[in-house]
């Protein structure tokens, strides 16, 4: 068995060295400094802005695709559900609806509010007492919706 000289083994150390000397040179500054993703703010999230008034209470919401949700809030003693659509972050004005309907066992239409807006549409109310509800939002190309609480 041959066993390699103490120069060779040196040699082979020395051009392994000088290789991660040059790849840690070429490597870009900005990728140590890139902020992981435990590191980076968490988008912000849609809240509840009290748009509907007095009494109404949050019973669900439903996302609009990564732009925001659509509150369903009920008002127990006037037996009405209204419902906004809220954007994660305000900004400049952009096409934005809510619609709400009482499923009333016939057709009936939706209430609706749209148009270009900066951070929420509606608020817009139907009288559900005893029955199902179906709502949607838009935000730019976003959509979202859903149906149920009934009561």
């Amino acid at each position: 068995m041959h066993k390699p000289s103490r120069r060779a083994t040196t040699a082979g150390a020395l051009a392994v060295l000088a290789l991660g000397g040059t790849l840690a040179a070429t490597t870009p500054a900005s990728a140590a400094t890139r902020p992981t993703a435990a590191a980076r703010p968490a988008a912000a999230s849609a809240t509840y802005n009290g748009a509907c008034g007095t009494g109404y209470k949050v019973i669900g919401s439903t996302p609009v695709g990564n732009s925001g949700k659509v509150f369903i809030t009920w008002n127990q003693s006037t037996g009405k559900n209204c419902a906004v659509t809220i954007r994660n972050t305000a900004g400049a004005r952009i096409y934005m609806s809510v619609e709400l309907k009482a499923d009333l066992g016939h057709e009936t239409t939706p209430v609706r509010d749209q148009g270009q807006y900066t951070s929420y549409a509606g608020p817009v109310y139907v009288a559900a007492r005893g029955h199902c509800i179906e709502w949607r939002g838009v935000i730019g190309n976003a959509s979202g919706g859903d149906s149920g609480h009934c009561g």
